[in-house]
């Protein structure tokens, strides 16, 4: 019998290769981290993979891939690609191996091709420059090409959002969001219909660490369900529902139609919004 062949990503260390199963385009940046985190016999074994730990090549650079923006992005860069994704991870508080040690050649600093030059004093020097200006000068309009492409890609998407209610408030336009893993609503939507106190002091209700405020009941559609809410810096939505809210309600959305959302605890479709958010240049928002 013939299986599915899985979705992999090959990870890169500097001391070894491992292969991971993980989808890229359906799996969170948080499932990433934790897989790494549990994988045996690694050099990081029993430590907590998270940001600053990722890279990524793309374009001839390297990137981080630290949150759910730069996760974003990395999707986008790898649709269309039919090759298993390759990611390179290393420890930020522990030094490289040294060179008496093994060290990994696929491991992007140890490749013979990393940081490479032209000898000076070659009679193709001239040529070479020009060579490099052209080079340049091409990596320049597909750095253009790439980022229409970009902003293509989410004015089309957009973000989804739904009305309901959070509480004793009613009509709220909520984000929702699976790169959230709980509900939040924001500080100032907080204070503003009482969910904590107008003089809220900095040190208190979240500004030292993720705070709970308690359980509340979300309404979307016809169907109240309580959750476990939390405090949030974000300044675009006053209430983003995370995947809490998502696997309670068993949340399932098209891929094709971003907006055919539907609850598959009751079945109902639920009216759901794209929202493009600009800053005043312009510039397309990622809400992260």
């Amino acid at each position: 019998m013939t299986s599915e062949k899985p979705s992999i990503v090959n990870v890169h260390t500097p001391s070894s290769s491992i292969a991971l199963v993980h989808s890229i385009s359906n799996d969170t940046l948080t499932l990433l981290f934790d897989k790494l985190s549990r994988k045996n016999n690694t050099e990081f074994h029993g430590k907590r993979v998270g940001p600053g730990w990722l890279k990524y090549e793309w374009n001839g650079s390297v990137w981080n891939l630290d949150d759910d923006a730069d996760y974003t992005i990395f999707q986008w860069r790898q649709s269309g690609n039919t090759d298993s994704p390759i990611i390179y991870l290393r420890n930020p508080s522990e030094p490289l191996p040294s060179h008496s040690s093994y060290r990994n050649a696929s491991f992007y600093l140890f490749r013979s091709d990393h940081g490479g030059s032209v000898p000076h004093g070659s009679p193709h020097d001239s040529s070479s420059a020009r060579s490099e200006k052209k080079r340049h000068s091409a990596q320049h309009d597909d750095l253009l090409k790439h980022k229409k492409e970009f902003e293509d890609f989410h004015t089309s998407n957009g973000v989804r959002t739904i009305t309901g209610s959070i509480g004793p408030v009613q009509n709220v336009r909520m984000l929702l969001k699976t790169g959230y893993r709980h509900v939040y609503i924001s500080r100032k939507f907080a204070m503003r219909h009482g969910f904590i106190p107008q003089d809220a002091a900095p040190g208190h209700y979240g500004y030292s660490g993720l705070v709970n405020i308690g359980k509340w009941p979300v309404t979307v559609g016809k169907t109240k369900t309580t959750h476990a809410v939390y405090l949030s810096e974000e300044s675009h939505f006053d209430v983003v529902l995370g995947r809490s809210f998502m696997e309670k309600r068993q949340v399932k959305i098209n891929p094709i139609d971003p907006t055919d959302i539907v609850c598959l605890d009751t079945g109902e479709k639920l009216d759901c919004e794209l929202v493009i958010l600009k800053d005043g240049k312009g510039e397309i928002v990622t809400v992260t």
